[in-house]
């Protein structure tokens, strides 16, 4: 049987078209199709608000230092330690949830307050990890460390340790 000339090119283009879109059906997918199917990672635990961390540090005139809060935003709050006028020392406490590197930093603490691991961080910071979430710091270029260490007793550390 003899295909007229007019036939054989149909044919001849309907199977290039027939081989092409079959070749189209198996292309690598491309990097919109890979990020639409990857999961997505679960979100951070939310911070706590900076606001409701602020009941948790020693109260204002304790031991004849007067506290000033300096800066409040969410997952953090400092204050400024005050005696006779002159900056004492720097407080804060951080959220450090979504901060996995803390743990680890704690994980060879000796000393402890209250049973909370506490770690000397060069000669002017002690720090506090509460129930390996909140970070509690007292920095002072003039406080020694058992200073640092009793100042760090005073703050609401159950209550601290609750939230």
């Amino acid at each position: 049987m003899v295909i007229p000339h007019v036939h054989r090119t149909v044919v001849r283009t309907w199977l290039l078209a027939v081989v092409l879109a079959a070749g189209a059906c198996s292309k690598e997918p491309s990097r919109w199709d890979q990020a639409a199917s990857a999961t997505l990672p679960t979100p951070a635990t939310p911070k706590v608000e900076g606001a409701k961390l602020n009941r948790f540090f020693l109260a204002d005139g304790t031991d004849g230092f007067s506290r000033t809060f300096t800066q409040e935003k969410e997952g953090f709050v400092e204050a400024k330690l005050k005696k006779e006028g002159q900056d004492v020392a720097t407080l804060a406490i951080s959220d450090t949830s979504s901060d996995a590197g803390v743990k680890a930093k704690y994980a060879a603490a000796t000393d402890k307050v209250e049973g909370y691991p506490l770690v000397t961080v060069g000669k002017n910071q002690s720090a506090l990890l509460i129930n390996d979430k909140f970070q509690v710091k007292v920095s002072s270029q003039t406080l020694d460390a058992d200073t640092r260490k009793a100042l760090l007793a005073k703050f609401d550390l159950t209550g601290l340790a609750k939230l």
